[in-house]
């Protein structure tokens, strides 16, 4: 199985793994890693870096918006192989210590598994390594805001409430926005098409997550990566709105 990469922008590829994105960001030979999937998409993450002429010792460091299982899959393998550094928000770098815990239990799964499409989601993650828990030696982004010295210049942008210490990061030269899971284009246990947050069972603190919609409204971009779904074009600030209502 290969993994489905598409170039959305020069250096700048959005791959979809089984059930979850992540993006590589490209600088000559060097890499920047955007999220890695669950802990079973690792073939697809070393598949995708091959596809896009690069390998993990090229990768100078994985950024993660969050540390839910689906996206700090791969990260601690990257790290004690490679000697990759793992960059979070200092918020959210103890829970991918994993010193705690925000992420949806199997009790919260279980009351909604008459919900369409739970079930299937949730024997996938099962399979792929979404119960397990692989705690990262993580740090947090260095310097005080603005883009990071790191190919592709990613900006951090806090935006809680999925967990309390996701953060987006921006692409100001590209017009992009890497969303991570404070704002997708769909998900498995969504009948929703389109910009939209994540069902409520997945939110640390949904009404923040909600509240996080003005934060990306604020950003100047018109290409949005999600962390769950397809690519979406037009403004980002629009989808924000859609995703609010969608909430309410």
């Amino acid at each position: 199985m290969r993994a489905d990469v598409r170039q959305v922008a020069d250096g700048t590829y959005l791959v979809h793994g089984s059930n979850t994105n992540w993006v590589i960001l490209t600088d000559g030979d060097a890499v920047t890693l955007v999220d890695t999937g669950y802990p079973g998409d690792r073939p697809l993450v070393l598949d995708s870096l091959e596809q896009v002429g690069s390998s993990p010792k090229a990768v100078t460091a994985v950024l993660i918006t969050h540390a839910h299982n689906d996206h700090l899959g791969s990260a601690e393998y990257l790290h004690s192989a490679y000697g990759t550094p793992v960059l979070l928000h200092e918020a959210e770098v103890p829970h991918a210590r994993r010193e705690f815990l925000q992420q949806v239990t199997v009790g919260d799964v279980l009351k909604n598994i008459w919900r369409p499409g739970v079930l299937p989601w949730l024997v996938h993650t099962i399979r792929v390594g979404g119960t397990e828990q692989h705690p990262v030696a993580a740090e947090a982004f260095p310097g005080a805001g603005g883009p990071l010295d790191l190919p592709g210049r990613p900006v951090p942008v806090h935006a809680p409430g999925h967990t309390s210490g996701h953060c987006v990061f921006h692409l100001p030269d590209s017009g992009i926005v890497i969303s991570g899971d404070a704002l997708v284009s769909g998900h498995r246990t969504s009948r929703i098409k389109g910009p939209q947050l994540l069902p409520d069972m997945f939110h640390h603190e949904r009404d923040r997550a909600v509240a996080s919609l003005d934060i990306l409204e604020a950003l100047d971009a018109e290409t949005l990566l999600p962390g769950h779904g397809p690519l979406h074009t037009g403004p980002v600030r629009e989808a924000a709105q859609r995703a609010r209502e969608h909430a309410i």
